[in-house]
C-alpha cells in the first residue's frame, strides 16, 4: 500500500512537472514571438521617423522660421522679429476685408457671388510670401513681395499669380 501511494505520488509529480514544462515552453515561445514582432515594429517606426524628419527638413527649407539670414535681416534693423511676422501675416489677412468685387491683392475677379479670400500664407524669407486664395469655386496662388518703409509700414506687391483651372 505504501508503495502504491509513492508510485501515485511519483506519477502525479511527473505529470505536474510535464504540465509545468509544456506551459512554460508555450509562454516562452509566445514571448519570443512578441519580441520579434516588437523588433520589426520598432524598425518600421524608426524608418517612419527618419522619413518624417526628411519631410520636415524639406518643408522647412522655404520657410522664414528656418532662414537665419532673413531672421537676422530684420533683427539687425531693430525689429522684434516674432511680433513682426505676426504683423505681416495679420496685415496680409486683413486685405480680405475689402469693399466691392476686386480684392486689393488678388488679380482675379470672383466668378461667384462670394468674395475672393486669401486662405493661407507662408512667409518664405524677408522679401517674399506665398499665398493661396479662393472664391469657393476658383483657386489660385500668388507670390507676394513685401517690404517695410522707413515709417515701418508694410507694402505688398503681387509678383506672380496663377489661377488653377476648373476640373
Amino acid at each position: 500500500m505504501k508503495n502504491r501511494i509513492f508510485m501515485y505520488l511519483f506519477i502525479f509529480s511527473v505529470l505536474l512537472l510535464l504540465f509545468q514544462f509544456m506551459n512554460s515552453k508555450k509562454i516562452f515561445d509566445d514571448s519570443n514571438q512578441k519580441a520579434s514582432t516588437s523588433k520589426k515594429q520598432i524598425q518600421k517606426y524608426q524608418d517612419s521617423i527618419l522619413t518624417l524628419k526628411d519631410d520636415i527638413y524639406n518643408l522647412s527649407q522655404f520657410s522664414f522660421d528656418y532662414d537665419d539670414y532673413s531672421y537676422d535681416y530684420f533683427l539687425n534693423q531693430g525689429y522684434d522679429v516674432d511680433k513682426l511676422m505676426v504683423t505681416v501675416k495679420d496685415a496680409l489677412y486683413s486685405q480680405n476685408e475689402y469693399e466691392g468685387e476686386q480684392h486689393p491683392l488678388v488679380p482675379y475677379v470672383s466668378t461667384t457671388n462670394t468674395k475672393i479670400l486669401i486662405n493661407s500664407i507662408r512667409v518664405l524669407n524677408h522679401k517674399w510670401i506665398i499665398a493661396d486664395f479662393t472664391d469657393g469655386q476658383l483657386w489660385g496662388e500668388m507670390l507676394v513681395a513685401y517690404s517695410l518703409n522707413e515709417e515701418g509700414e508694410l507694402n505688398f506687391r503681387v509678383s506672380e499669380s496663377l489661377l488653377k483651372p476648373i476640373h
